[in-house]
């Protein structure tokens, strides 16, 4: 079988200048190999075979032949700052920010690099961020949760006195609900990390929050909302509807992958609200309000609403739909020969599981179903798979999920039927890569 190679997207947000760059490089790049490919192919039929040419280059590999020095030496000793780090060969993969969106005096967003990760968890120190007044590293020693409103006894808890009740720790997805909002508005912005790249997925862990409501005799019949208040400069504030808590779902949460979360993702203490957008994942939480109807605050009135095609607006929107992308071709990045390739990308409900993802190589005319990758969770990222063999033609890829609601991912003409063009949230359309005669693959929009 022959293998395909890939070159992995460029990670900078590039202008049309940066962008004509690569497409010159890449082309560059194919042409020296395609150069190769035909001069090692000469020179086999020269020495009497392909195959005895082929076994000269492996026998002369001074990558087998020669032992390299970490093969002959002492290496480094453990980590002398205490943190493991990744290797020096892996800078390229890190979260990068991006001048759209809400800007305050720093850097509002931070993109996960989608195309360059593996499985289902996103590493702690490459998960997406959203600050809304920046991030602050809080003493948990003098952090506080109250609990107040419709409730009998009104408590405050201490970091110390919530990690010392009964925990539970589950895989969930992260969205921000502008995530693909670029696309509303035909941008088409270079690689998936820009256009998927505020989701993430990690372990959580914490208490679940009808535990706390449970000890402060919340009025959970009459209680229909809750209020979550964060500590940041924002004051960040979201209501969440009650029926979604009372499952045990929603986590006030204090872990993350296994250590405590990180400052940039709401440390000492976030909520979790599993399948629900990221906004409502309101962190440096701080205080938790019982309440009988929504609070219309300003950030589910002013902001996070988009404008309908009757001129209304969308409001107290929540639950990210079913969604799929491929990362693996995406754009930015070059196939360099022609052969087989691992189709693979990631989806995700934000009403329960992946059950289905089926993959498109010609835009939607023909589909095929892929393989999903265990352990495939309720609100948590899938992996999928799907073995192409690309001919080296145009191609335009596409992943379209199901969940097991049965609820299909639109197209970008069903989706705009319902929402019109003037969106910015909520965007689940199936999204296309174009592979191009030369191996490069772009973003693109089918109509």
């Amino acid at each position: 079988m022959q293998t395909g190679r890939l070159r992995k997207a460029p990670e900078n947000f590039l202008d049309r200048a940066g962008i004509q760059q690569v497409t010159a490089q890449a082309r560059h790049g194919r042409r020296d190999f395609l150069r190769g490919a035909f001069a090692a192919a000469a020179a086999g039929v020269a020495a009497g075979g392909g195959h005895a040419q082929q076994k000269e280059n492996s026998d002369g590999d001074p990558n087998i032949l020669t032992l390299p020095e970490h093969s002959r030496g002492l290496g480094q000793a453990v980590a002398t700052d205490g943190y493991g780090k990744p290797s020096q060969h892996e800078a390229n993969v890190q979260r990068r920010q991006s001048p759209g969106l809400t800007q305050t005096a720093q850097a509002s967003v931070s993109f996960a690099p989608l195309q360059s990760l593996f499985g289902i968890v996103t590493p702690s120190g490459l998960h997406f961020e959203r600050h809304h007044q920046g991030w602050w590293d809080i003493d948990p020693s003098k952090h506080r949760l109250m609990l107040n409103g419709m409730v009998k006894t009104p408590k405050v808890f201490t970091m110390d006195e919530l990690m010392r009740l009964p925990s539970v720790s589950r895989f969930h997805f992260i969205e921000c609900g502008a995530n693909t909002g670029m696309e509303w508005g035909n941008v088409a912005v270079p690689t998936c990390q820009y256009t998927h790249g505020m989701l993430s997925c990690s372990e959580f862990t914490g208490v679940p929050l009808v535990t706390l409501l449970e000890m402060a005799g919340a009025d959970m019949k009459n209680g229909r909302f809750l209020l979550a208040e964060g500590a940041d400069g924002s004051s960040m504030t979201r209501t969440i509807p009650m029926s979604l808590v009372r499952s045990g779902e929603v986590l006030v949460a204090y872990g993350q992958n296994g250590e405590m979360l990180r400052p940039e993702n709401g440390y000492p203490l976030r909520l979790v609200v599993p399948g629900v957008q990221g906004v409502s994942w309101v962190k440096y939480l701080r205080r938790i309000e019982v309440g009988d109807q929504p609070y219309a605050t300003k950030d589910e009135t002013v902001h996070y609403v988009d404008l309908m095609p009757d001129g209304t607006h969308r409001q107290y929107t929540s639950i990210q739909e079913c969604k799929s992308v491929v990362t693996t071709p995406s754009g930015g990045q070059v196939l360099l020969d022609k052969g087989f390739y691992s189709v693979s990308g990631l989806a995700w409900s934000g009403r329960g599981k992946v059950a289905r993802v089926d993959v498109s190589v010609d835009g939607g005319r023909n589909w095929r179903q892929a393989r999903l990758q265990g352990p495939v969770m309720g609100k948590c990222l899938t992996r999928f798979s799907l073995d192409w063999v690309w001919d080296g033609k145009p191609a335009i890829l596409q992943s379209r999920a199901t969940d097991d609601t049965g609820y299909v991912q639109p197209t970008y003409r069903q989706l705009r039927a319902v929402r019109g063009t003037r969106s910015i949230y909520h965007n689940n359309a199936i999204q296309s890569w174009l592979v191009e005669e030369s191996g490069e693959v772009k973003n693109v929009q089918l109509a």
